[in-house]
């Protein structure tokens, strides 16, 4: 489709191809998250080794899209948007494979056991986090038609509401996270202090997937406003 705003075409060819390109290689990482938990939890530690791999595979590849985009975006001031915003973004994206990475690699480095009645709940916050960043990524995918129409508009409304929505998502999150952590205590007579800890770390670090989720939502909103 043709640029139908005269700014648009003013500005010509964005980076927003190459920020999409580095989401979509970060939700493919956030994606197998929860695999990697159920692995866990049947425990085969065969196929969390398998998945920590694809993890961290994964993630290089965002590492590398997230690079030639850094290498490569203009530092002159025709582009669409503020370069320093656009960055942020980025860092906020990236943050979520990082944290995917390491979940992935403390699973590998240490045996992990959970108390059985935490099994459902905890998988139920890992998928909630999930749910915010596919709601991330799909605002990073209208990124183009805000281009279009000059940020502005009809589209800028809805981009407005998906990002209310990611908050909301969110929201769900922090209390989720909170229910987990307070059942960890409740069964911190019967693990390990060592244990307790690390599993503190863990619901610390599914967290941020949302948080940073969150984060580029809220960094994204800022830059098209600009």
């Amino acid at each position: 489709m043709r640029p139908t705003s005269p700014l648009a075409r003013m500005f010509g060819p964005s980076p927003f191809k190459s920020l999409q390109k580095h989401m979509r290689a970060v939700l493919a990482c956030a994606h197998q998250v929860p695999d990697l938990f159920e692995a866990l939890f049947r425990g085969s530690q065969e196929d969390v080794a398998v998945l920590k791999d694809a993890i961290f595979e994964t993630e290089q590849r965002a590492d590398e899209i997230k690079n030639e985009l850094r290498n490569h975006l203009p530092k002159s001031f025709f582009l669409p948007v503020d370069r320093r915003d656009l960055l942020d973004v980025l860092q906020m994206q990236d943050s979520i494979a990082d944290s995917a990475q390491d979940i992935a690699g403390l699973f590998v480095q240490r045996p992990m056991q959970l108390p059985k009645s935490m099994h459902a709940p905890f998988l139920c916050m890992v998928r909630r986090c999930i749910d915010a960043c596919d709601q991330a990524a799909s605002i990073i995918e209208r990124l183009d038609e805000l281009k279009e129409t000059g940020f502005r508009g009809r589209q800028m409304v809805q981009v407005e509401e998906m990002v209310q929505e990611l908050n909301k998502i969110e929201d769900d999150t922090d209390e989720q996270e909170l229910l987990i952590t307070r059942a960890l205590f409740q069964h911190e007579d019967d693990m390990s202090p060592v244990s307790v800890m690390m599993w503190y770390q863990v619901i610390q670090w599914v967290g941020d997937l949302a948080d940073y989720a969150e984060k580029v939502g809220d960094r994204l909103r800022l830059l098209i406003a600009r």
